[in-house]
């Protein structure tokens, strides 16, 4: 664990706090959390919706049942193997994307303050 033995005092007049706790809410973090991503050189994302995990995971049963589809289909050479293995991998980036989109932090590039 990180040992975090230094206190910072921090002045801010009303605006800046505000838009600061605007941000942190939105975020979901705690002030502290996400001022260290700002230290970290990311820029913390809000939020995800608050249906975003259940859609998740019923998209995560969805990528369960095209597998256990799959393993039939390969075992009875019943589908275009190649076509099926092509949308399982379109569908395994889609939600990779909504993921990174959603969840991960994103670096700090100079100028996009």
């Amino acid at each position: 664990m990180t040992r975090r033995n230094h206190d910072l005092h921090l002045r801010l007049n009303d605006e800046e706090f505000h838009k600061l706790d605007t941000l942190v809410t939105k975020s979901g973090l705690s002030r502290e959390a996400y001022l260290r991503q700002i230290i970290s050189g990311l820029q913390p994302r809000n939020q995800p919706p608050k249906d975003y995990h259940l859609m998740m995971r019923q998209l995560y049963h969805c990528g369960n049942a095209l597998n256990q589809i799959a393993r039939k289909a390969h075992a009875l050479n019943m589908v275009d193997v190649q076509k099926y293995d092509e949308a399982v991998e379109q569908y395994r980036e889609t939600v990779r994307n909504i993921n990174h989109e959603v969840i991960q932090p994103e670096k700090i590039r100079h100028g996009d303050h």
